[in-house]
Parts: structure tokens; C-alpha cells; sequence
């Protein structure tokens, strides 16, 4: 075992922007393009550009009002336009959009690289919005002020410098702002402690502080409802990245909302929503974790409130997320993995189940009216497309978008599967694949496994073009330390159980071996940003699974993954390393740990971005430099835009796709019986 934990020669790697860190990132940069470029990779690109600029692709909106926003990429508009249109010229094949701001042209006039970072509208008048850019991608963004009458920026508006900025209306000449204010105004993790009130016109150094975090909260932000008759504002602060404490602000008085730090709580008219991660003795009832609550709203305030269960668990389903309209609640639950859709009438809390969702898909609450009962749902499969469902909540919906089929499924088929970990849990995965299959095939393997975050069994265009229609096989892996069950699928699987994440992933790897769905020289696996972590994992504790691994914007040193950019919000997920008896069971998987000069790696590809302000790109070039160093080969490429997601545009992800994929073609071979 490589020993880094005292002296790290490879530190200098962690300087983003350094001259000597950017001459090694080019250094190897061009051996990695100069293989995997080749005539298939422009190929693939091509077709990954296709899918994703293609104007058959469903226009996904919001409602805001009259119109309904949508932000759109393609070929001619590659930064994007946010635009907006009417319901009646939406339900037609060609809406006539009205543009509202040009990311291109703008990005031109200013002569910076703009990334669409989003736009908070004022309710319930949606006059004027708080808009959002980012250089290149990172999470770091500026603010200005968007006149929605105009179409132009205010030019003495609301305007704050490039941050981490958390930002809402408070009213029309106010707004509630965390933001770096200087010293002492950012928490351990790099995000805002303070969130103060700055009235137009005001200095933004004269803003009134109206709460502050301790340093070693994760954030401190403010939400604000501005429903007519049921105005409030709320402040929250993050202890860590899974509790919350949240209160109603009165005036100059905070109200603490006395449910669970580790619960999400939610208000909607006079309902407060409580939604459980452990279990909740409340009066004499105890409530399951992965339950849903409801009170009304003031009653909780005041100590007086009875709570009803709107949805409990059971060992096959769990609550996945849900969504208001004026007068109904709408809410998806997957029952082993794939999405059922109900709607709940509040007061007698009675359900109805929507029909027409298939088997083995995953269906999503795109956008719903909270001043009408309208709702958006969109349904898709492995080898389903898109289609976007609109009606009222409770009543009947119909399909007004579907999207293309990017590839030929008709000799495509889905299967799950569950797989008995090391502790004997069956973890569920999905096989998409030819239905006439003969004999071991090329598959990659994927998965997560942490934040509470479900992998559910979506269309993907750019996958299925491709992977599947060149004969690959797909598996996803439902692991733990995910959402598909609920919160203790992820609980069981954090801090010193986290093992249980990777013996559930390399379970599933030997399981598709053993039912004969592949073989180790044809099986890759895939993972980004946590899910680069799993695949780091497997490289240096689970190589003899694997023929490749592909190893995108990862954390990997994890003896210092709390000390760079935001990774000081996630120590109630891994662990502090500064505490021996945590790092002791850290250091048993922390990849850049645990390289061995003498192990058998299977091939690996590693990305990441040098724009990525939440995970370190220092993690990626330090992996690389240290297996290397133990004489082992690493295809690197380090997009230097594009921040967490690895890409700012369809053009830098159609690339990335293709390398990532014509590495694992290469690799694992076109069909198995070669």
C-alpha cells in the first residue's frame, strides 16, 4: 500500500489554476486524446450531439403565472436561451417562444464564458427576476437584476459579484442574500453563514444581518413564500448536510418548527409537510423513518397540532418526492424501483392512484401550479422515451410532448434482478439488454450509492445510442446508501458502514457473472463526482471484477476530501478524518490511499473539470500521479470548463460522452464471443 497519509508529494496537483498543475493536466491530456480520438469517438460524438441538440427533444417548463419558462440548448444556441410561451401555443407541434434573455449574445457582449445558473421570479407578479450566471460552469455564479416587462437588466438592480450566493425576494424592493461578505461570512464547507436583508438602493455592505451560522454549519439560507394570505419567511441553517434546524422569522423573532433536525419540513397554505429520515416518537405514536406527515400549520407552531401519516413504508416502497398544486398533493413512491403516481385530497388525505404509468419506469413531477391544480408529469423507460402528461391533479392527464426514440429498442429487454450482498441484503439492478442474448456480452455496470439519491430506470438518448445500439448491455445498480427504499437504505450505509455501498456494487458485479450476462474481461463500470468514489473503490479493493472502469469528477482522497472546496459538507456522509476513530475506517477504502504497486488494475479512464468548485479536481490529479508513480497506466482527460457536471454546453458533454465510451468499447470489445 501506497503510503500518502503523512506526506503527500502530490499536493502541488491541487492548484487548480497553477501553471505547473495545468502544464501536467495538458501533458496528459493529449496521449488520452490522441488514442481515443479516432474516427468511432467523432462518430459518437456526432450522434451524442444529435440527441442532445435535436429540437425533437421535449421543451421541459415551469409555470410562472400566464406563461410557462423553459430553457433551451441546441446547435444554433449552445449557452442557451430562457424563453417563455402561453399554454395554448405549448400544446401546438411549433410554440411560438418568446426570448428572454440570449445566454450567447450575452456572453458575447460581456466577453465571459456564461453558464445559465437559473432565475428567481417574484411571485405572485413575476415583474422582475434575480438571474443567475456562471463562469464556465461552477457553482459560483453572479447575480443581476432582469426587468420581465422590458427584457432587459436593471441598471441600478439588485447586482452581486461572483459567489456562492444564496438569493430570494423578500419583496419588491428587498431581498434575503447569503453571500460572501468578506471574512468570517462563509462556513467551513464555502457556503454563506449569514443571511441578511439588503433593500434596494443599499449598499450591500449595509445590509441588515437578520441570522448567522456557526462556521462549522454547512449554510445558512433563506426561503420566502410569497402566496397571497399566507406570506411567510423561513431561515435555514444546516448543521450538516442531512440535519437542518428551520424557523418561521416573525418580524425580528425566529420561530423554531420543532419537527426532527434530520426530517425535511415544507409549508404550503396552512399545511405543514414533515418527511422523516429516522424514526419519530410524537405524543404516543412512534412514525417510521421514510414517513410523510402532515399538520396544520399554525396548530404545529403552537404545540397543538394532531398528525396524520399521508404515506408510511413498507418493506418494498418508499415516498421519492412530491409536489403541491393549490388543492391537491401530488406524490411518486417507488415500489422496487419503479414509479407509482398518487394524488392526495389534504383534509381527508385520501388517495387516488393515477393510471397508465407502465412497469420498470420512472415517472417525475416536472412542474406543477400552486395557484391551480394543473401538474406536468413526465414517464419514461429504459427503452421507453419521454412522454409529458398535463391535466389537473386527480383528474384525467394527457400526453402533450414525447419525445424521439434515439435508438432501436425493439430487441431490447429489461429485467431486474436482486443480487445477496455480504450481509445477505438483496440488492436490486436492472439488466437492459438484447432479448436474444447468446453468451457473455459487453455491460456496463453503474451506480451511486450515497447522498440518499435513487437511480431509477430513466430514458437515455445518449447511453442508447451509444452503448446499446452497439450491442452493450446496460445494468443499473440499485446499491445502498441510495434513496430506492427510503432513508434507511442510505442510513445503514453511511459513515462506518459505508462498506456495505461497495460489497453491494461488487455483489451485483459477480452476480452478472455467475447468471452468465457477462464475463470480468468484458464487464465495465461507470460512476461520477460519489459515484467516482465507488469507482475508485473498485479499482483498488475490487480489480478482479472488472476489464474497465470509467472514473468521472471523483472523490478519492479522502484523507483530504474535507479540506478542499465544498467537502466539508459532506462529513455526515464519510466521516471526519481528523478523528482517528473515524479515519480508521475511512482509510480502509479511501482510494488514493490504498494504490498497490502490485495489484492488476483493470483499465481506467479518469475525468474530471477543472471548473468543478465542488469537487476538487486536485482528487483526479493526484489518483492519477500516484498510480502512475506505483507503474500502473491511467487514460486522463481534465475538461477545463464545465464545473461539477464535467461539461457547460451539449458540445463538452456529446465529447466527454463519446471518449468515455469509446474507451469502454476498446476496452471490453464490440461482443463478447470475439
Amino acid at each position: 500500500m501506497a503510503d500518502v497519509t503523512a506526506t503527500d508529494p502530490y499536493l502541488w496537483l491541487e492548484d487548480i489554476t497553477g501553471d505547473d498543475a495545468l502544464d501536467w493536466v495538458r501533458a496528459h491530456n493529449e496521449p488520452t486524446l490522441a488514442e481515443l480520438r479516432d474516427e468511432r469517438f467523432e462518430q459518437m460524438r456526432s450522434e451524442a450531439l444529435e440527441v442532445l441538440d435535436t429540437d425533437s427533444r421535449i421543451p421541459y417548463v415551469r409555470r410562472r403565472g400566464k406563461f410557462l419558462y423553459n430553457f433551451w440548448r441546441d446547435a444554433a444556441n449552445p449557452r442557451g436561451l430562457w424563453r417563455r410561451t402561453t399554454l395554448a401555443q405549448y400544446r401546438t407541434d411549433t410554440p411560438d417562444w418568446e426570448v428572454l434573455i440570449d445566454v450567447d449574445k450575452l456572453a458575447e457582449v460581456d466577453d465571459a464564458n456564461w453558464v445559465w445558473a437559473g432565475a428567481d421570479v417574484i411571485e405572485p407578479d413575476y415583474s422582475r427576476a434575480l438571474v443567475s450566471l456562471s463562469r464556465g460552469g461552477s457553482d459560483a455564479a453572479i447575480v443581476r437584476e432582469f426587468d420581465m416587462a422590458t427584457l432587459e437588466f436593471v441598471s441600478d438592480g439588485f447586482e452581486v459579484p461572483e459567489a456562492k450566493t444564496q438569493i430570494t425576494w423578500a419583496d419588491a424592493d428587498a431581498v434575503l442574500i447569503g453571500t460572501d461578505f468578506g471574512p468570517d461570512s462563509l462556513t467551513d464547507s464555502g457556503y454563506p453563514r449569514m443571511v441578511k436583508r439588503w433593500r434596494r438602493g443599499q449598499p450591500l455592505a449595509e445590509a441588515q444581518t437578520v441570522f448567522t451560522a456557526s462556521k462549522q454549519d454547512v449554510i445558512a439560507a433563506a426561503a420566502v413564500d410569497r402566496t397571497p394570505g399566507f406570506e411567510r419567511t423561513f431561515i435555514r441553517r444546516a448543521v450538516d448536510f442531512f440535519n437542518d434546524e428551520v424557523y418561521e422569522l416573525r418580524g425580528e423573532e425566529l420561530i423554531r418548527i420543532d419537527a426532527p433536525t434530520d426530517a425535511s419540513v415544507s409549508a404550503h397554505r396552512n399545511w405543514l409537510l414533515i418527511e422523516l429520515r429516522s424514526p419519530w416518537f410524537a405524543g404516543t405514536v412512534e412514525y417510521p423513518a421514510g414517513s410523510l406527515l402532515a399538520a396544520d400549520y399554525d396548530e404545529f407552531l403552537s404545540g397543538t397540532a394532531s398528525l396524520t401519516a399521508v404515506f408510511e413504508p413498507d418493506a418494498h416502497t418508499a415516498l421519492h418526492h412530491y409536489a403541491w398544486t393549490r388543492d391537491r398533493l401530488v406524490m411518486v413512491t417507488l415500489a422496487d424501483v419503479a414509479s407509482r403516481v398518487e394524488v392526495l385530497t389534504p383534509g381527508s388525505w385520501e388517495r387516488a392512484a393515477v393510471p397508465g404509468i407502465p412497469e420498470n419506469t420512472n415517472t417525475v413531477i416536472v412542474t406543477t401550479d400552486e395557484l391551480s391544480d394543473e401538474v406536468f408529469l413526465d414517464s419514461s423507460g429504459f427503452t421507453t422515451p419521454s412522454q409529458l402528461l398535463w391535466g389537473p391533479a386527480g383528474g384525467a392527464l394527457e400526453a402533450v410532448k414525447s419525445a424521439p426514440a434515439f435508438f432501436d429498442a425493439e430487441h431490447l429487454e429489461v429485467v431486474q434482478h436482486f443480487a445477496a450482498s455480504a450481509d445477505g441484503t438483496a440488492v436490486p439492478y436492472f439488466v437492459v439488454g438484447p432479448s436474444n442474448a447468446d453468451g457473455p456480452r459487453p455491460t456496463l455496470l453503474g451506480g451511486y450509492g450515497g447522498f440518499e439519491v435513487a437511480r431509477t430506470p430513466g430514458y437515455d438518448g445518449v447511453l442508447g445510442r451509444l452503448w446499446l445500439a452497439r450491442g452493450g448491455t446496460y445494468v443499473l445498480a440499485n446499491i445502498r446508501g441510495g434513496g430506492e427504499y427510503g432513508p434507511t437504505w442510505h442510513t445503514q450505509a453511511m459513515r462506518e458502514n459505508r462498506h456495505k455501498v461497495y460489497e453491494d456494487f461488487a455483489a451485483v458485479a459477480r452476480d452478472l457473472v455467475t447468471k452468465g450476462i457477462t464475463d470480468v474481461e468484458h464487464l465495465g463500470a461507470q460512476g461520477g463526482s460519489n459515484g467516482g468514489l465507488l469507482m475508485g473503490v473498485m479499482l483498488t479493493r475490487y480489480p478482479e471484477l472488472f476489464g474497465a472502469l470509467v472514473c468521472q469528477v471523483p472523490l478519492l482522497d479522502m484523507k483530504r476530501f474535507h479540506l478542499l472546496l465544498a467537502g466539508a459538507s459532506w462529513v455526515a456522509e464519510y466521516g471526519n478524518p481528523d478523528e482517528p476513530s473515524d479515519w480508521e475506517f475511512m482509510a480502509e477504502y479511501s482510494p488514493y490511499q490504498n494504490i498497490s504497486p502490485e495489484a492488476d488494475y483493470p483499465a481506467l479512464l479518469m475525468t474530471t473539470s477543472t471548473r468543478d468548485d465542488r469537487v476538487h479536481p486536485g482528487h483526479a490529479r493526484k489518483m492519477t500521479a500516484a498510480l502512475e508513480a506505483a507503474g500502473h497506466r491511467v487514460r486522463y482527460y481534465e475538461n477545463i470548463e464545465g464545473g461539477h457536471a464535467g461539461a457547460a454546453d451539449n458540445a463538452q458533454t456529446a465529447f466527454k460522452s463519446a471518449l468515455s465510451y469509446n474507451f469502454l468499447h476498446r476496452m471490453l470489445g464490440s461482443v463478447a464471443t470475439e
